[in-house]
């Protein structure tokens, strides 16, 4: 089966390569946190270089993983973007499927923010009360319980006494998985109740999110998130922070752990909730479809992602310069990516 796979993947390819002209434009999906900064830096290479300006869909991380991993040939996208970094899972699901070298380009930080309308009151929010508004289960008198907090002021009495409406992405997006990964997994290793269980019992009572309508799945678009917050101050949003740097005029992020979501604070780490976000190539496109590798040059050129590139001005947070350097020069060889299990 794996050599009929094979197979079938490089006749895709072959058939592809005969017929590189059938789409002349780079198809770009994943991330709505990377969406953004790739759309700019997709209006800048069509600007400079004459090409199409590239198609970028916002389809989440993961949604945007399975159609990037599904297969060779101008149907399937070239690039996808990623508020994670790929998980060996997916690139092993790329490989079945033909799609044999990927490189992961890494183009800065970002912060996940909790922010609400600028009119609702300012909370200073800690990991562990965060964990306590969204489980599914959570610690009460030595047991797990069903979430029984319905207000804020529940939790703790010096928090707000409003209903909790978390509004947030869902699971096939890489906000989520970092938000899980940086603040319900920090969050629940407070509480020695869940501390004691093992394995899946753990990783259960950590990641699941409560689905009683105190959190809210708002889908992939981060602009509907801000547009319902306006449209109730009580309501708290779970995004990127590039959206609250373009939303400032409107609403206010929420400091957590007494740590302010800024450019500043995420850049130094002092911001507890910020993760590195990146994009990912298809090798096997380059050079068939045009301008692939004209588009990483400008998204990793100094104009670009540099300290005082355009892409600051979105919200990224660059990479030092270093390291900068390292990324330009792995992604302009196309170098593969390989990933640990």
């Amino acid at each position: 089966m794996k050599h009929l796979a094979y197979a079938a993947a490089a006749l895709a390819l072959g058939a592809f390569a005969t017929d590189a002209h059938a789409r002349d434009q780079i198809r770009i999906v994943g991330s709505s946190t990377v969406f953004p900064f790739s759309t700019a830096v997709a209006e800048q290479f069509g600007a400079k270089s004459g090409m199409p300006v590239p198609v970028v869909e916002s389809t989440g991380t993961g949604g945007g993983m399975k159609l990037f991993c599904s297969g060779v040939g101008e149907s399937n996208p070239d690039i996808t973007n990623a508020s994670r970094r790929m998980k060996a899972s997916e690139l092993e699901s790329c490989a079945k499927a033909g799609v044999e070298q990927v490189t992961e380009v890494q183009i800065g930080f970002d912060g996940i923010v909790l922010a609400s309308d600028k009119s609702a009151p300012d909370v200073n929010l800690t990991i562990p009360q965060i964990f306590l508004a969204l489980a599914k289960e959570v610690p009460v008198d030595g047991q797990l319980v069903a979430n029984p907090y319905r207000n804020w002021s529940e939790i703790d009495a010096s928090l707000p006494d409003v209903k909790i409406e978390v509004l947030g992405p869902p699971p096939t997006s890489g906000t989520r998985d970092a938000f899980v990964e940086l603040v319900m997994d920090h969050g629940c290793e407070t509480f020695p109740e869940i501390e004691a269980l093992e394995g899946d019992d753990k990783k259960a009572a950590c990641q699941t999110i409560r689905e009683d309508g105190g959190y809210i799945e708002a889908g992939e678009n981060d602009n509907l998130i801000v547009q319902k917050l306006q449209a109730n101050p009580n309501a708290v949003g779970i995004f990127g922070y590039s959206f609250l740097d373009q939303n400032m005029d409107s609403l206010n992020g929420h400091p957590i752990d007494g740590n302010e979501p800024t450019f500043e604070n995420i850049a130094d780490g002092t911001y507890p909730v910020s993760r590195s976000i990146y994009f990912y190539v298809k090798n096997a496109h380059v050079g068939m479809i045009p301008g692939i590798k004209e588009f990483i040059e400008e998204f990793t050129s100094e104009a670009a992602f540099g300290e005082d590139g355009y892409l600051v001005d979105k919200g990224l947070i660059p990479l030092p310069e270093e390291k900068r350097e390292e990324v330009r020069e792995q992604a302009l060889a196309l170098t593969p990516v390989s990933l640990g299990s």
